[in-house]
């Protein structure tokens, strides 16, 4: 990796000593290099250019973020870059509510809605192209020679259907401003700064607040983003298996760059840290260290999304045996998984409670474990008054998805838990059972040995379609693909 652009040095005590030219760029910089940098290049401006697929999609998400606030200026930033170590950043990732407002997802880039009198005016503030004429382009960390060209104002204009200005006028502009302001917090230090005055936290939530709820059904453009999300990712699951003789020879990590690479290839990224547990790991529930042994006659817990170009994630889960054939022990706490998954999946419906679906897996779950004789002789509608089998069932039965892996997060308890699910709405599903390597309260053969399954269910006008069902869920279907992968 090329360091960072800094005047020249002299190399020995005898050269010409670096001195500040009246050229006004960096020292060392001499006027004939400054001169001769400035010209010679071709016009690279594109023309012509089609808006983007989801840019009507994003009009209609501005217009009803609109209406709930008439009257209000609306910030919502795209974020700025994170140091990852001294001066390397970590890959940029736009905010989640400035990409759904937009479609765009570059570094510092901010949309502000400006009241009028009949709703608001959308303006999109993005970093120009680098300047030539000063040396920004070529002397600056950030600049185009440096980490590539970016699109110029009237270019994005064409891109997003948004008017386009410079960014770094807008602290000053919001400084100046008058009248109530709205601010998404949390991704631009410089425009939090700039509004100090003239926002409140309580205000500023309310607005993230609605942007998480408007997200809980999906339009039809990220419904097709999240089929493509699933599609790739079974594809990247099927890649795994492929390998999984290799991933015994070194560690986890090969089964994580295996599924990595696929993510890459075909999408942005991962839409969050693969899970990639195999053995006892498990039962960790977020075993993302992915460092551990893959051997033969233990299971492989693969939780892992591909985030698409557009940010849309899948969440998909498969359990799956490493020598391709489950133990009669892993095969039976399989089923139980497998059932309360058909029994979770069943439940996805219009009208029905959000929380129908756990229930349903969670009574399935624990109608297992009484019959194994794990919780001695109580009923099973006792245990789950009580909560206990908890203990091995651990977690939720699922949760929205979008662009988010865990999506609509700051949504209001009774618009999501205790909410009512309607067509468009995205959702995993997603039981398991875990049986910790030190639990003496199970069966020693238990012990170890973790389960989950999941999908990723879209609730439709008559009921439910899984996105994710490409990839097998059933033992017997399961061990079949295996073999045809690995033959």
């Amino acid at each position: 990796m090329s360091e960072e652009p800094t005047p020249e040095n002299p190399e020995t005590e005898e050269a010409e000593p670096v001195k500040q030219r009246k050229n006004g760029l960096y020292p060392g910089v001499s006027d004939e290099l400054a001169a001769n940098m400035k010209s010679g290049w071709a016009d690279t401006e594109l023309h012509g250019l089609e808006p983007i697929p989801q840019a009507a999609h994003t009009a209609d998400r501005r217009a009803a973020l609109s209406a709930r606030f008439p009257g209000e200026r609306l910030v919502i930033p795209a974020g700025r870059l994170k140091t990852r170590s001294n001066d390397t950043e970590y890959g940029f990732r736009a905010s989640t509510e400035y990409a759904y407002l937009t479609g765009d997802q570059t570094q510092d880039g901010v949309l502000v809605l400006e009241p009028k009198d009949d709703g608001h005016e959308a303006t999109v503030y993005l970093l120009p192209r680098s300047n030539r004429e000063n040396g920004e382009f070529w002397l600056d960390g950030q600049g185009e020679l440096w980490v590539g060209r970016r699109h110029s104002l009237t270019e994005a204009e064409q891109l997003l259907g948004i008017p386009a200005k410079d960014v770094r006028e807008l602290p000053a502009a919001l400084a100046e401003a008058t009248g109530p302001v709205r601010n998404v917090r949390g991704h631009d230090s410089g425009i939090e700064a700039a509004l100090t005055d003239k926002v409140t936290a309580e205000r500023d939530e309310e607005l993230r607040v609605f942007l998480s709820e408007a997200r809980l059904v999906k339009d039809a453009f990220e419904i097709a983003e999240l089929e493509k999300a699933c599609d790739i990712t079974a594809r990247g699951f099927e890649d795994v298996v492929k390998v999984l003789d290799k991933a015994e020879a070194t560690s986890e990590r090969y089964i994580e760059g295996t599924f990595f690479l696929r993510a890459r290839i075909e999408g942005n990224d991962i839409g969050y840290g693969s899970i990639c547990a195999a053995g006892p790991h498990a039962t960790t529930l977020h075993w993302v260290r992915n460092d551990g042994a893959v051997r033969s006659g233990e299971l492989l817990l693969l939780d892992a999304g591909v985030e698409t170009n557009d940010l849309y994630t899948a969440d998909v889960t498969r359990t799956l045996p490493i020598n391709g054939t489950f133990t009669p022990l892993q095969r039976k706490i399989y089923d139980a998984v497998y059932e309360a998954q058909e029994a979770g999946i069943a439940a996805v419906k219009p009208g029905a409670d959000y929380r129908d679906f756990h229930d349903a897996a969670q009574r399935v779950l624990t109608e297992k474990l009484v019959e194994w004789g794990l919780l001695g002789d109580l009923s099973v509608d006792k245990v789950l008054e009580l909560g206990l089998q908890r203990r091995w069932t651990l977690h939720g039965t699922g949760h929205m998805l979008g662009m988010d892996v865990h999506d609509c997060a700051a949504a209001r308890t009774e618009t999501y838990v205790n909410g009512t699910l309607e067509p468009g709405v995205c959702l995993t599903v997603e039981p398991g059972l875990y049986f910790q390597a030190d639990d003496l309260t199970v069966p020693e053969e238990y012990r170890g040995i973790g389960v989950r399954i999941e999908d990723d269910i879209l609730v439709t006008e008559d009921g439910n379609r899984n996105l994710s069902d490409k990839l097998p869920r059933q033992a017997d279907e399961v061990e079949a693909w295996m073999a045809g992968l690995k033959g």
